[in-house]
């Protein structure tokens, strides 16, 4: 009997465990992908057409936007320094006092010889003056009216060299005084006070800079440049040249520069060892924040697109052969891959020059599921916020890859 009751109770076991069996091989899999004969879901944003301002960011370096090197035009001994290292001047200011003492006697001395010459004019015209007289009614030879007449010019022509001596020696005496020939801020000097320089020498006594406002010297490639003025010519981007393009700045630590500039001209000579050319920008500087020197980047506002293609960088990829593409969902609801032309990025998003069009769609979502000929249900695409969801909440399909 007790054999009996476990033959019937293997029995039994083994018909329970044979239905969980099938049973669990008779269900489908939850995960792997959507059923057999579903569409996979993608998400897909609508391309549009819209108004941009293209800009392009360029690397370059500030200078001043005058400088001039302070140097003597008279030889002597520096007696004086009057300006602190490292301000500001303005433009007359006397920087230097050169010993005068030669200066000022020479400036005496062509003084008392103009003084002798005016005196030897005076007697000099009255008698000639006389022999005039004289020589009408035949009292004097013709002779002699002729050599007061020649004293009488040479006395003239020695009152004139003198003033032009006089003239000298007090520009000579002027030049004692060395002044700033414009505002702005002096560096460091090159002599102290009983130093000797002499007239036009080579090292300068001293730099002044003008900060304010100040030059940004920025590069671009030819190419480029040639690309721009194409799409000028084509009428794709438009540039106002009456105002000149607006510049704004950011400095070598990435922060951005607060006032914006003004683009002032292009240089005509492309760099034949670098292929680029010279854009000259101007900044106002107020509170001297730009020295001369400082690397910086440039953004210029090259015009305005008015049928800017701006798509989301997520929904473009690249190829093997390094081609940008992008799926999109044609009338059929299928899947066609296209082949684009980027022409930079703005913000998160490329600008296309080729390959879409306003009202094409853009599948941003889902690649992994898809394939170019397949069907594919579309949903709106929903850009995601830095916001989590709360714990247990459902996050909808259209926001999962």
């Amino acid at each position: 009997m007790r054999i009996n009751d476990r033959a019937k109770l293997i029995a039994i076991v083994g018909i329970i465990l044979g239905g969980l069996m099938l049973n669990c091989c008779g269900q489908q899999p939850t995960s792997g992908g959507p059923p057999q004969g579903v569409a996979p879901e993608v998400a897909v944003v609508m391309v549009q057409s819209e108004r941009t301002s293209i800009t392009t960011e360029l690397a370059g370096r500030t200078s001043a936007y005058l400088v001039a090197e302070v140097r003597p035009q008279v030889s002597g001994i520096i007696k004086e320094r009057l300006f602190n290292e490292g301000g500001d001047v303005k433009a007359g200011s006397m920087l230097y006092q050169i010993d005068p003492a030669i200066y000022q006697a020479a400036y005496a001395s062509a003084k008392a010889a103009l003084a002798k010459s005016e005196a030897n004019l005076t007697p000099t015209r009255l008698k000639a003056e006389r022999y005039k007289e004289l020589v009408a009614i035949k009292a004097v030879s013709r002779q002699d009216y002729d050599d007061i007449t020649a004293a009488l010019k040479q006395a003239e022509a020695d009152i004139e060299a003198s003033k032009a001596a006089v003239e000298t020696a007090r520009i000579n005496l002027a030049y004692t005084r060395v002044a700033a020939p414009i505002s702005g801020r002096i560096g460091k000097s090159s002599v102290t006070v009983g130093a000797l320089v002499t007239a036009s020498q080579g090292a300068a006594l001293a730099t002044i800079q003008q900060l304010d406002p100040i030059y940004v010297d920025v590069t671009q490639s030819s190419a480029n440049l040639l690309q721009l003025k194409r799409s000028m010519a084509s009428g794709k981007l438009k540039h106002d040249g009456v105002n000149g393009a607006k510049v704004k700045l950011l400095l070598e630590d990435g922060t951005p520069y607060p006032l914006e500039g003004v683009l002032k001209f292009s240089d005509v000579t492309v760099d034949p060892s670098t292929g680029s050319v010279i854009l000259r920008t101007v900044f106002p500087n107020p509170k001297h924040i730009l020295l001369p020197g400082m690397y910086v980047r440039a953004i210029l506002e090259e015009g305005v697109n008015e049928q800017a293609i701006l798509v989301p960088q997520q929904g473009i990829t690249r190829d093997p052969k390094g081609n940008a593409v992008a799926m999109v969902v044609d009338s059929s609801e299928k899947v066609e891959q296209r082949v684009l032309k980027i022409d930079r990025a703005i913000g998160d998003k490329w600008l296309v020059s080729e390959g879409l069009k306003p009202g094409d769609r853009l599948i941003v979502e889902g690649f992994q599921k898809i394939r170019p000929g397949v069907s594919v249900k579309v949903v709106p695409f929903e850009k995601k916020t830095g916001t989590a969801p709360p714990a247990g909440a459902a996050v909808p399909a259209e926001t999962r890859k």
